[in-house]
């Protein structure tokens, strides 16, 4: 018996030594703990995040569209007390950007190291929110996210003010970073800064150190390659104090997005520590990431033949089906749509998405085509599906190169455009989903809608012209957007404004002859000169954008109808009230006399300065966010400028027969053979 206390020492010291062996186990401590590879780790996953069988954590899986989330399983205690300071902790963790095979240049959208009080991220959406936050919870920075994390971005997103594709920031309650930097590491050898790159086809292991000291509030962030010690220099250091950020207990981890061009995020290690340095990773436990050109050894003929028959019969048997359901869910494909393929969703992904189209999900016929509610299967992300109609390949290959192109547009107040699909005489569009529906239902009491306060419908006018000023001046192209109305306004979940359908006038131009004089537009909104060339231009924009902004300030339609007074314009209606000195007596009366009459007195003569029949006349979209944030006075308007105002819209610069037709609220166009088109 007194030698059994020897026996089980040395039998506990050989329990240990083996557990220690086995890859991705996790040494922990107090507040630190280390996983040189994930096998059998104790970690809270959701969405596509999983441990894979050589222990690697995989966030997104290689679907579009898709969001994961990995934290440490228990909170870490980071203050002594709730309006304690944040202590000082480090962190160190080796992650990999595979980038899918077919699309080695592009990945998306990006992965972060994240502190927050919580592990529930249901709400959050991904893409461009990293599976952090979403529309409504970003923008300017909300303290009451508690959100720290070390973004991996590998998408500009003009929204967040990125700084390029491939960068690294630190994010503080939202996802525009408090400090970014390209993608880089500091070499010890020359002192030079060297670039990385965080996404590669085959997969390229990167080093990140983040040190956070509590005393002098410092932030660091240091990158380097895999073979490479830790750089003496940062790339990124930052004073921000943590203590208003993170609470008292949180939740340390990993998540991880991806957009419509498909990626796999993986860590390979972690380590973590408060208060001194974080454990040492043991590289050579740590898993090794997949071969994307590895090919699996062909079986053992023994094996094969045996089964060969059975396969030869299943497949004969399989074919009907498939030749059955390619007919059902036939899509058409041309060569030259490769380079498209990102942007491209399956015909039966949508079929699906929107229960095939039924009835019930019917959201309404909007511009184009009729608009459906679709949910889809792999992110279960609420979508908006146009279905327009094209009746031949003419002018198609310039205009999905054009909704391509328009998908890469991020901004806050634009609808986002997440790809496309095509089928034999049907061009399908794929957008975000907006829950509130269309302006004009609340300004004109549809679907028993409630009626808006003016300070909503002042920040929906800012929204849009934010909005519209990104297209004209902002983005690396004007995108001019032809059909701007309250109809194509579309509300979300928090009542912010987002403007639809831009662009999609050129999938009439794309198919017409350059000689033929046509008109794209909605009764009301088109400018003169439109209506006579049938050219579209910023300014044209802007005159639609002034009828809009009468349109939301008095609560009436732009042209209306009746037996008594026959067709009549709103802008001359209020054109005579500015005569009279009473523009006020012309805003909405549901309104009851509650609103600013300041600010709707200046809107009303902003909407009247957008309506000149000569575009020189009328502001830049630039000068219109000017007005409307107060940052320039607005111009004074004289008698004799309105008076001509009057008398060119009843002259020669308005096209009369474009009034020839009954005011109905869809846009019209003339139509030509080959492509047919609604609004």
């Amino acid at each position: 018996m007194e030698h059994l206390p020897m026996a089980f020492l040395v039998a506990f010291f050989l329990l240990c030594l083996s557990l220690n062996n086995l890859p991705g186990f996790c040494v922990a401590g107090g507040d630190s703990f280390a996983f040189s590879g994930f096998a059998g780790a104790n970690l809270t996953r959701d969405g596509t995040a999983k441990i894979t069988r050589e222990g690697l954590l995989e966030l997104t899986n290689n679907d579009a569209h898709v969001q994961g989330h990995a934290f440490h399983p228990t909170p870490v205690q980071f203050k002594d007390s709730p309006n304690g300071t944040v202590q000082s902790f480090s962190l160190i963790f080796v992650f990999a950007i595979l980038s899918d095979p077919a699309y080695s240049y592009m990945s998306s959208d990006g992965m972060a190291f994240v502190i927050a009080p919580g592990k529930d991220f249901s709400s959050a959406s991904p893409a461009q929110y990293l599976g952090l936050l979403n529309s409504q919870s970003t923008g300017p920075a909300n303290a009451s996210n508690h959100i720290f994390a070390v973004e991996l971005d590998t998408i500009q997103n003009e929204e967040f003010k990125d700084i390029n594709g491939n960068h690294v920031g630190i994010d503080i309650n939202t996802l525009s970073s408090v400090y970014s930097h390209p993608a880089a590491f500091y070499d010890d050898k020359d002192g030079t800064l060297k670039n990385l790159n965080l996404f590669s086809r085959d997969g390229e292991e990167i080093q990140v150190w983040v040190d956070y000291d509590g005393e002098a509030k410092q932030i660091n962030v240091t990158l380097a390659p895999m073979g490479v010690a830790k750089p003496s220099k940062p790339l990124i250091s930052n004073t921000s104090d943590l203590s208003a950020v993170i609470t008292e207990k949180a939740y340390v981890g990993f998540s991880a997005a991806t957009g419509p061009i498909k990626s796999r995020h993986y860590v390979l290690a972690w380590s973590f520590a408060m208060n001194g340095p974080a454990p040492a990773i043991d590289f050579k436990k740590m898993p090794k990431l997949p071969n994307p050109d590895h090919k699996t050894p062909a079986k053992a003929l023994q094996i094969a033949l045996p089964i060969a028959a059975f396969v030869i019969l299943a497949i004969c048997i399989a074919v009907l089906v498939i030749v059955q359901t390619k007919l059902a869910y036939a899509e058409l494909r041309e060569d030259w749509e490769v380079e498209f393929g990102p942007h491209r969703f399956s015909y039966k992904e949508l079929y699906d998405a929107t229960e095939g189209f039924k009835s019930k999900h019917l959201l309404g016929v909007g511009g184009f085509g009729k608009v459906y509610k679709g949910i889809l299967s792999k992110s279960k992300s609420e979508v908006a599906v146009k279905r327009v109609s094209h009746d031949s390949s003419q002018g198609i290959k310039e205009f999905v190169s054009e909704v391509v192109s328009i998908g890469h547009l991020r901004h806050r107040n634009l609808v986002q455009l997440l790809g496309y699909c095509r089928r034999k005489g049907e061009l399908l569009l794929v957008y975000d989903y907006m829950p509130n529906g269309s302006l004009d239902k609340y300004l004109y009491g549809e679907d028993n809608r409630p009626t808006l306060e003016w300070a909503q419908r002042f920040q929906i006018i800012k929204d849009v012209a934010s909005g519209l000023f990104y297209l004209h001046e902002e983005w690396e192209q004007v995108v001019i957007h032809r059909d701007i109305k309250a109809s194509n306004v579309l509300l979300d979940g928090g009542m912010i404004a987002h403007l639809g359908d831009f662009g999609l006038a050129r999938l009439y131009d794309h198919g017409t002859d350059l000689q033929t004089t046509h008109v794209v537009g909605t009764m009301g909104y088109i400018a003169p000169e439109l209506s006579r060339t049938g050219k579209a231009s910023p300014l044209t924009d802007v005159f639609a954008f002034g009828t809009f902004l009468l349109e939301v300030t008095c609560g009436r339609r732009p042209v209306s109808n009746s037996v008594q007074h026959g067709r009549a314009l709103l802008v001359d209606r209020v054109l005579e009230y500015w005569h009279r000195g009473a523009l006020e007596e012309t805003v909405d009366s549901r309104l009851q006399g509650n609103y600013n009459i300041d600010e709707a007195r200046m809107v009303l003569t902003l909407g009247l300065m957008c309506s000149h029949p000569f575009p020189s006349e009328r502001p830049t979209m630039r000068q219109v966010m000017q007005y409307l944030d107060g940052d320039a006075p607005l111009p004074e308007l004289i008698p004799a400028n309105m008076s001509l105002l009057s008398l060119m819209r009843n002259q020669v610069s308005f096209d009369q027969s474009v009034l020839q037709y009954p005011w109905s609220a869809t846009s019209i166009g003339t139509m030509t053979a080959g492509i047919s088109v609604g609004r």
